[in-house]
């Protein structure tokens, strides 16, 4: 099989197995990213990122912090993306090229709040969207309602163009941060540091002193600002 013809495989499978979307990225395009542990990508050329969408009705229901729902749905949402992305793994294996299923959500580093990579990092390389002002991707078709998984490998996969970054002056998720932690601030392609685009202090206080500690979230979610995004909005 072809690398045209392997892509759209992987693809077709991607879809199949449950995500919603699936795109590939060059890995080039993410060269010295920070990752866990150190050289993670170096076997690699290829990364497949997918992504799963959860509910706008989901979101309806948040009126300035999380909810029970909202976390149940982010706990399967990820678990199907594990599930989706070993099977992926397996049809690489089998097909004869490395691969490594990354888990959707995995805190390694609880100081600088990192897995063994930034998915969101992965799937702009992989134009399934472009980082918003609230530095989550953001995707044409579903906003910042999404979870992400990556899978690394060494197959010749077609990579996909990347999206632009389409925020212009919204500043919708600034405005609605309970903590006021989003700056609101503009770029083309990715902002200079993490502290440029996000008070990242006050937005881990909000989520791990708060909202994890409630019994019926239990984790360091939120979702305000997704909820906020008019790209996330129910498409008509």
């Amino acid at each position: 099989m072809d690398a045209a013809g392997l892509t759209g495989y992987i693809k077709e499978k991607a879809l199949q197995y449950g995500a919603d979307l699936v795109g590939i990225a060059d890995l080039n395009r993410v060269a010295g990213i920070p990752t866990l542990p150190q050289g993670l990508l170096e076997p690699y050329a290829r990364a497949v990122v997918i992504a799963g969408e959860i509910s706008p009705d989901v979101f309806a229901q948040i009126q300035g912090e999380p909810t029970p729902l909202y976390a149940h749905h982010y706990l399967y949402v990820n678990q199907s993306l594990d599930h989706a992305n070993l099977l992926l793994q397996r049809e690489l294996l089998r097909s004869g090229y490395r691969a490594l299923a990354l888990p959707a959500s995995q805190i390694l580093d609880d100081k600088e709040w990192m897995g063994h990579v930034s998915h969101k990092a992965m799937a702009k390389a992989a134009g399934l969207g472009w980082q918003g002002k609230s530095l989550l991707l953001v995707t044409p078709k579903y906003g910042p309602r999404v979870r992400l998984a990556t899978l690394l490998t060494d197959a010749p996969l077609v990579p996909d163009p990347q999206i632009p970054n389409r925020c212009g002056k919204c500043d919708k998720c600034r405005e609605a941060c309970p903590v006021g932690a989003i700056r609101g601030v503009s770029w083309e392609d990715h902002p200079e540091s993490r502290e440029y685009a996000l008070d990242f202090g006050k937005c881990v206080k909000k989520l791990t002193q708060d909202f994890a500690k409630r019994p019926e979230i239990g984790k360091p979610i939120c979702g305000v600002c997704i909820k906020a995004c008019p790209w996330g909005a129910r498409k008509k």
